[in-house]
């Protein structure tokens, strides 16, 4: 069995890159194993294809230095908070065990994204009841709660409950963003359709809202998240 620390559950390919990827490469740097599961292959996007998504996930995996990448293969934009894929969500947390789940916004513009923050809400709280009987490869697994879910502020602006420092990580977080050429803006792209995401202005505002988290802690670029469990320290100096 491989257990993760930090398990992302993210509905599109792509979207824990921009949501998250600074703080997947600090803690991998801290020495803990992360993992990312996109539950679709973001077929029913705009530009690129759902085959091209899955070459773009896997570079973007590369660079990001994750221990696993998989995808669940849930239909994209026709997916639900229901019993069919919450025993798929919680076979997966099941399996790699994470002390943390990280997962989309509670609800954004793109409605898969609110969707996908129920779906994994729900299924955090259900894979941690053993009267739910789940298995990976015909072998019956074991209850597993994680002890935190957080959720990435997206293209809607949450005010954030916690704030990540990933100053020394923000170079390599929009590597692994661009790795995803057919999504963003990508000079040397074929693609003929334009897109919200696909401008070079999305790239400021990305940069924008990571040094506006920034400043709010002291520091230049930093990720915020939310949770809707009250959030405790062992130390007071542990915060700032």
């Amino acid at each position: 069995m491989l257990k993760l620390d930090i398990l992302v559950l993210a509905v599109h390919p792509d979207d824990a890159e921009l949501g998250c990827a600074g703080t997947i490469l600090k803690h991998i740097a801290l020495g803990h194993k992360v993992g990312i599961v996109d539950l679709t292959r973001g077929e029913l996007g705009t530009r690129g294809s759902a085959e091209l998504r899955d070459i773009e996930a896997a570079a973007a995996a590369k660079i990001l230095g994750l221990t696993i990448r998989e995808n669940l293969g849930l239909a994209d934009g026709f997916f639900a908070n229901d019993k069919e894929h919450q025993l798929k969500v919680i076979t997966a947390i099941r399996k790699y065990r994470p002390q943390i789940v990280i997962t989309n916004a509670y609800h954004d513009r793109h409605p898969d994204h609110g969707r996908a923050s129920d779906l994994v809400e729900t299924s955090a709280f259900l894979a941690g009841l053993i009267k739910i009987e789940t298995d990976f490869n015909g072998v019956r697994q074991e209850a597993w709660r994680p002890s935190l879910v957080l959720h990435f502020i997206q293209d809607q602006y949450i005010q954030p409950d916690i704030i990540v420092d990933i100053t020394d990580y923000w170079d390599k977080k929009m590597e692994s963003v661009k790795a995803y050429g057919t999504q963003f803006h990508n000079p040397g792209s074929n693609e003929k359709h334009e897109t919200y995401i696909s401008s070079p202005e999305f790239y400021y505002m990305l940069d924008g809202r990571a040094r506006e988290f920034g400043k709010s802690i002291g520091v230049k670029y930093a990720e915020g998240f939310t949770s809707k469990k009250l959030l405790g320290v062992e130390n007071l100096f542990d915060l700032r």
